[in-house]
């Protein structure tokens, strides 16, 4: 059987030497860009499984985070053109996740209109719960997620740092981030306006399983429900009881296997431990199934 991730990161090598014209100390910056699994396709394809194929997204080097808008809407469609090539040259990809300009929300959507909504290897796109450190439910984003809703197309949700802060820290931070993403998407009541809104939020949907009791009680009974519309992957790095807390309250058809490789266990992510705790779920092998391919499939029409 196939098992699609749908969250495995790449650094596409022409955007990644173009970004660092803009920045000499990126990698001093970002040292996670050091994994060469990222740009080493090779390498990547003899770490894995070979009933193992990847939905590619780009690690997070956002270029409005580094240019003006201008540069960061052409480096996108580049770096969309190269996921697009890694796709059809490497037989373990299967899709990519496009990258938007996020300086300059007009020109995004031109992006999602023309190469997105065009192009077969691209599924959905990659948004980050922060961008230029606002939160991604900025009325100025809103535009993004009506033309995804119309599109039918879906979105990846990956964490990033609220760089207001001084105690950000891998192991939680992030976790927060997505809850507290998710949580304003359902407080601007984004599920009611956009019916077709498709969001696969990263890292098995973070605290909300764990505090779905606190949402039953403390908020309206459609906000609640519009927490159950979110999809999520399996990236907590292993834990089979927490999957299982996380498809209790999502529902089994809500929860798509993804790594977050090749992070997490060096240097090839934690494929095999988070397949480990999948294949130990107390659920059906139809179930199973679901997680693994159907779910993406269904999504995706």
């Amino acid at each position: 059987m196939t098992k699609i991730d749908v969250f495995a990161h790449v650094l596409p090598n022409e955007f990644f030497q173009q970004m660092k014209q803009f920045d000499d100390n990126l990698l001093a910056k970002n040292p996670y860009l050091q994994n060469n699994v990222l740009t080493d396709i090779k390498k990547r394809k003899a770490g894995l499984a070979p009933d193992v194929k990847q939905v590619i997204s780009n690690v997070n080097l956002n270029p409005e985070d580094y240019v003006d808008d201008k540069t960061s809407v052409e480096l996108c469609r580049n770096a969309n053109d190269e996921l697009i090539s890694m796709v059809k040259d490497n037989d373990i990809f299967v899709s990519a996740v496009a990258m938007l300009p996020m300086n300059s929300v007009d020109e995004a959507i031109k992006i999602i209109e023309e190469q997105v909504s065009t192009k077969d290897e691209l599924i959905g796109v990659q948004l980050f719960t922060r961008a230029l450190n606002k939160p991604i439910t900025s009325s100025e984003y809103e535009p993004i997620f009506a033309k995804l809703s119309e599109l039918n197309l879906p979105i990846w949700l990956h964490p990033v740092f609220d760089e207001s802060r001084n105690d950000n820290n891998i192991t939680f931070s992030w976790e927060y981030e997505l809850t507290q993403a998710m949580y304003n998407l359902v407080k601007k009541g984004y599920f009611q306006k956009y019916p077709n809104l498709k969001i696969i939020v990263h890292h098995a949907g973070a605290m909300i399983p764990f505090f779905s009791g606190r949402i039953r009680y403390t908020m309206s009974e459609i906000e609640y429900n519009d927490f159950k519309k979110f999809y999520v992957d399996t990236a907590i790095l292993g834990n089979t009881k927490a999957l299982e807390l996380t498809s209790d309250f999502f529902g089994i058809d809500h929860v798509l296997f993804g790594t977050d490789a090749p992070f997490g266990i060096l240097p090839f992510g934690a494929t095999n431990e988070i397949v480990s705790a999948i294949d130990n779920m107390n659920i059906t092998a139809d179930q199973r199934d679901l997680i693994y391919s159907k779910n993406l499939k269904n999504i995706l029409n």
